[in-house]
């Protein structure tokens, strides 16, 4: 059994990363850092609650530290977490810098720690169905793909997210999960052409962006957000030389554990058939027109959804397994972001 400890329990640390760790057999929230009162203790009977790092990471049973806090405090809770000997899963963006994620990554090196970034959505169903179907040629070659995460919130909410400041902004709160899905499935880019802008009014910061990356012969990705979207364009568009695959809603997971409603169970987290992407063939081969649905990853998506770290069953004593997002990945996803050139 692997003690975990998390640090933060604002809506990320509270409905994306405790409910998880719950669901993991293998794994035991044995501590949370909360700054004021004691929520965490109320839902996890048992947990002790912690108001600073130190206090967490006094803590000798703590092998794994959860972080998810404000962005622009990643780099320095990773570090301490690193420094005192402990495996780490944070919170994306991985850090608001290329600088900083390089020496982050360095010091997990150095110490031999594991260090890896909280890419859920990589586990989404619907993400999981389009990878399949690209890797399984039914979309053919794909010549254009499209990732809209669109809400529509016209006031300006009083949150460190829309705040000016380092890591702050839907860019930094939407793109991570977008742009690594483009260079999961298609690798890095040529280019990138970003376009950030503010449009609601009295807004401060960025809340809506278009992002093209550019690959070799002329193939486009795109990766789009508008926090002013009554009518949400859809989830995803991928056009490929045999069909289109089409899909309108978003994944049910986040809804689900916002909702406080915890994992398990084998329909946990599936999608309704009517809620299923589309796939449309263009090429009269193979089928010509002829719409389906395309059946929901339910399988993978249930099991890889638990999986919060490799296999918990399988690690050693001292290390907390492998890491499922590789550090050369989150390097490559930080270059966007990179603020200093």
């Amino acid at each position: 059994m692997i003690d975990v400890g998390l640090i933060g329990f604002g809506l990320g640390g509270k409905a994306f990363h405790a409910p998880v760790i719950a669901a993991v057999e293998g794994l035991r929230l044995a501590a949370v850092l909360e700054r004021h009162g004691n929520t965490a203790a109320d839902i996890y009977p048992g947990v002790k609650i912690v108001r600073t790092a130190a206090e967490l990471l006094a803590i000798q049973s703590i092998r794994l530290v959860a972080i998810a806090t404000p962005n622009d405090t990643h780099f320095s809770y990773v570090r301490a977490c690193l420094e005192a000997d402990r495996d780490v899963v944070v919170d994306k963006p991985f850090a608001t810098t290329l600088r900083e994620a390089r020496e982050l990554a360095e010091l997990a090196r150095q110490r031999g720690r594991l260090l890896t970034v909280y890419q859920e959505r990589r586990l989404d169903g619907d993400f999981l169905t389009m990878k399949q179907l690209i890797s399984g040629g039914e979309l053919g070659r794909v010549v254009h793909f499209e990732e809209t995460f669109d809400r529509c919130r016209v006031q300006v909410r009083d949150s460190w997210k829309e705040r000016m400041g380092p890591g702050r902004g839907v860019f930094w709160d939407l793109s991570p999960h977008l742009i690594d899905h483009a260079l999961v499935l298609f690798g890095v880019p040529e280019a990138l052409l970003a376009d950030l802008r503010i449009e609601r009014e009295g807004g401060t910061n960025v809340d809506s962006f278009d992002v093209t990356l550019y690959y070799p012969g002329g193939f486009r990705a795109v990766a789009s957000s508008s926090t002013l979207a009554p009518v949400a364009r859809p989830h995803f568009r991928v056009r490929g030389t045999r069909a289109t695959f089409l899909k309108r809603h978003l994944d049910p997971q986040e809804a689900l554990l916002r909702a406080g409603q915890p994992m398990g169970g084998e329909s946990w987290g599936l999608e309704k058939e009517e809620d299923w992407g589309t796939l449309t063939p263009t090429d009269p081969q193979y089928g010509g027109g002829q719409q389906r649905r395309a059946s929901d990853s339910r399988v993978a998506h249930v099991v890889a959804t638990t999986g919060y770290i490799a296999g918990a069953e399988r690690i050693p004593p001292g290390r907390c397994g492998e890491e499922s997002v590789k550090l050369r990945e989150e390097r490559n996803l930080a270059k966007p972001f990179d603020t200093e050139g």
